[in-house]
C-alpha cells in the first residue's frame, strides 16, 4: 500500500558528562548506569529484533558526544559491569524472597531477565554499545546523528568562538566514534538562533530540528506549517516538530506515559526495604537511595504508600492499545493535512531517547508495537530517516527560523533564571581567556606540555558550558553538584591558562585532570581562536 504520509522519530540520547575515577562509587555516575540498562540497551535489542524480523526500523538517534565519551570509559565500563553483577545478586535475592507471592515473583523475574539481558548485550559486544548502533547504520536500518560537544544551549553563548568550538569539536568527535561524516545536528533543547547556521554549515551539517514556533513565526509563514522540510538562505536543511504528536508520547498529564497501568517511577526497593537488607547495595556512605527495582504502578492520583503491584502482562497490553490509538491519530492527522494541503506530510516527532525505558519504562515496547503495528496491519504510513525524506522530496522552500527552543514557555528561561544566573559571569570569564589564549598561541611552536596543558583547558572551558548544570539548578535537583561541576571547570581552565601563560605547568595535577576529564583526545585548543581578518 502506498504511504500516504511519513513519520520521522528522532530520540536524542544524552547524558551530562559524569566520570569520577577517584572514587569507587559515585552517586551521579548511576544516571549512567541506569541510562544503559533500562534505555539504551533495551532499544539496540528492540532495533535488531525488529531488523531480524525483517522490520526495517527507519528511526533516527541522536547520541551526544558526551554520552559517547561514556560509552567508551573503560573506567566506566568496569563500574557498570560491577552495578549490573550487584543489581543481579540483589534480583536472586528478591527471588527468594518472592517465591510465595505469584504477583510480586512475576516483576522481580522481569527484571532478572531485564538486567540479564543488559549482562548477554554487554558481553556479546565486549562492553563496547557503539559498535551495535554503527552497524545499523551502515546496514541502512537507522540514521545517527549529533549534538554540540557538551550539549551547550547555542543561543546563549556570548562568543562565536565557543559556538564555531562547540559545533566543530561534536563534528569531529563524530567522524572519529562513527568513522564518517555526520549530516544531522541535533539542536540541543531544540534552541535556535540565526547565528548557527554560519557554524553549522562550517562543519558540513546538512539538516537540523528546531521547536514547532520556529517555523511558524518565520516571517514569510510556511503554508506546509511543520509538515515539511524547509530550507534556511545558507542550505542548512530545518525539520520542525510536530507538537500534537509531541503531547501523547512526551506527557504524563495527558499522554500514554501517565496510565495507571504502568510502572510507578518514584516508588523503589531502595526505599521500601528493611535497611539491613539494602545496605549492601547502597553507596558508600550508607544512604538509601532507589536502587531502579520498581514494584509498583502508578494507580492513580495517590500517595506513593498507596501505589498497587505492577503487572508487566496488563502494562504490556495497554502499551499495545496505546500504539494502536497513536497510529490512528497519526492516519487521521495525515488524511486532514493531506485534504487540506494536498500534500504528503512528514510528521516530526522528536523525544529524549531516556523517555523511552528509563522514565516510562513501557516506552521501548510501545515504539516497537507501533513499528510492528504499521508492517503487520499494511497501514499507509512509513518511518523515514531525515537523509532518506531529504534525498526523496522536493527541494524545501527557504524559510528564515526564528529564535526558540522546547523548553518551558518556548525559549531559554529553564537555562536562564535567578536560580542559575550567577553562573554565568563564571563561564563568560573563562571564555574570554581562552579565546585570548588561543589567539595569542594558534601559531606559536609549544612543546607537548604546553599543548596538552591548553588542549586540557578548552576541555574545560567545553565542559563548563554544559547546559544540564543551569538546568539542575533550576529544577534543584543534584543543584550542589552541578553548582560544583561548573565552578570547577572554570576553576580547571583558568589555572591551566595561567600555567600556559607563566610557563609554569603542574604535569602531575595535569595529568589527573587529564585521567578525569578525559573527553574528546584529539581536541585542539585553537578551535577558540578567534576567525582571522583581512
Amino acid at each position: 500500500m502506498s504511504s500516504k504520509g511519513s513519520l520521522l522519530f528522532l530520540l536524542h540520547a544524552h547524558l551530562p558528562y559524569v566520570n569520577h575515577p577517584e572514587h569507587a562509587d559515585f552517586l551521579e555516575e548511576n544516571w549512567f548506569f541506569e541510562g544503559v540498562v533500562e534505555t539504551y540497551i533495551p532499544l539496540i535489542s528492540m532495533l535488531e529484533g525488529l531488523v531480524k524480523d525483517g522490520i526495517r526500523p527507519g528511526i533516527t538517534i541522536s547520541i551526544s558526544p558526551t554520552l559517547g565519551a561514556m560509552l567508551d570509559n573503560e573506567a566506566l565500563e568496569t563500574k557498570l559491569d560491577r552495578y549490573i553483577k550487584t543489581r543481579l545478586e540483589l534480583i536472586d535475592k528478591e527471588l527468594v524472597r518472592a517465591r510465595d507471592d505469584p504477583a510480586l515473583l512475576k516483576i522481580v523475574r522481569l527484571y532478572a531477565a531485564l538486567y540479564g539481558e543488559a549482562k548477554e548485550i554487554i558481553h556479546t559486544y565486549s562492553g563496547d554499545l557503539i559498535t551495535p548502533l554503527k552497524q545499523l547504520q551502515h546496514a541502512g536500518q537507522i540514521e545517527i546523528l549529533t549534538t554540540s560537544a557538551t550539549h551547550a544551549i547555542l543561543p546563549l553563548l556570548a562568543h562565536p568562538e565557543a559556538l564555531r568550538a562547540q559545533v566543530a569539536a561534536a563534528a569531529e568527535d563524530y567522524r572519529d566514534r562513527f568513522n564518517t561524516k555526520a549530516a544531522g545536528f541535533w539542536l540541543p533543547e531544540c534552541a535556535y538562533d540565526p547565528r548557527l547556521g554560519t557554524y553549522l554549515k562550517l562543519s558540513g551539517f546538512e539538516y537540523i530540528f528546531t521547536e514547532s514556533h520556529a517555523v511558524e513565526l518565520s516571517k514569510a509563514a510556511p503554508g506546509n506549517g511543520v509538515y515539511s522540510a524547509y530550507r534556511t538562505p545558507n542550505g542548512i536543511n530545518v525539520f520542525a516538530r510536530d507538537a500534537e504528536s509531541a503531547k501523547e508520547v512526551w506527557s504524563a498529564k495527558f499522554g500514554y506515559p501517565g496510565n495507571a497501568a504502568y510502572r510507578e517511577f518514584y516508588r523503589d526497593l531502595g526505599y521500601d526495604a528493611d535497611y539491613d537488607y539494602i545496605k549492601p547495595y547502597l553507596s558508600e556512605d550508607g544512604k538509601r537511595r532507589a536502587l531502579g527495582l520498581k514494584y509498583h504502578r502508578i494507580t492513580g492520583d495517590v500517595d506513593l504508600a498507596g501505589k498497587l503491584l505492577y503487572d508487566p502482562d496488563v502494562a504490556r497490553l495497554v502499551a499495545e492499545r496505546h500504539a494502536a490509538d497513536f497510529l490512528e491519530r497519526r492516519m487521521r492527522q495525515v488524511e486532514e493535512i493531506h485534504a487540506s494541503k494536498g500534500i504528503r506530510p512528514v510528521i516530526v516527532g522528536c523525544y529524549d531517547a531516556e523517555l523511552f525505558g528509563h522514565w516510562w519504562f513501557e516506552g521501548p515496547a510501545f515504539l516497537e508495537c507501533v513499528m510492528r503495528k504499521i508492517r503487520q496491519d499494511r497501514l499507509p504510513l512509513q518511518f523515514v530517516t531525515p537523509g532518506e525524506y531529504l534525498a526523496s522530496a522536493q527541494e524545501p522552500p527557504q524559510l528564515s527560523p526564528q529564535i526558540s527552543s522546547w523548553g518551558e514557555n518556548g525559549y531559554f528561561d529553564p537555562w536562564i533564571n535567578e536560580k542559575n544566573d550567577f553562573i554565568y559571569p563564571q563561564v563568560l570569564a573563562v571564555t574570554d581567556r581562552m579565546i585570548e589564549t588561543a589567539n595569542r598561541f594558534r601559531n606559536h611552536d609549544l612543546s607537548l606540555l604546553a599543548a596538552r596543558a591548553l588542549n586540557q583547558a578548552a576541555r574545560e572551558a567545553l565542559l563548563a558550558q554544559s547546559s544540564d548544570w543551569p538546568f539542575l539548578l533550576y529544577i534543584g535537583s543534584h543543584a550542589q553538584y552541578a553548582s560544583e561541576r561548573v565552578k570547577g571547570h572554570v576553576s580547571n581552565a583558568a589555572r591551566l591558562l595561567a600555567e600556559a601563560l607563566e610557563k609554569k605547568i603542574d604535569e602531575k595535577a595535569l595529568a589527573e585532570l587529564e585521567k578525569k576529564n578525559n573527553i574528546f583526545p584529539r581536541l585542539d585548543f585553537r578551535l577558540f581562536a578567534s576567525v582571522s581578518k583581512f
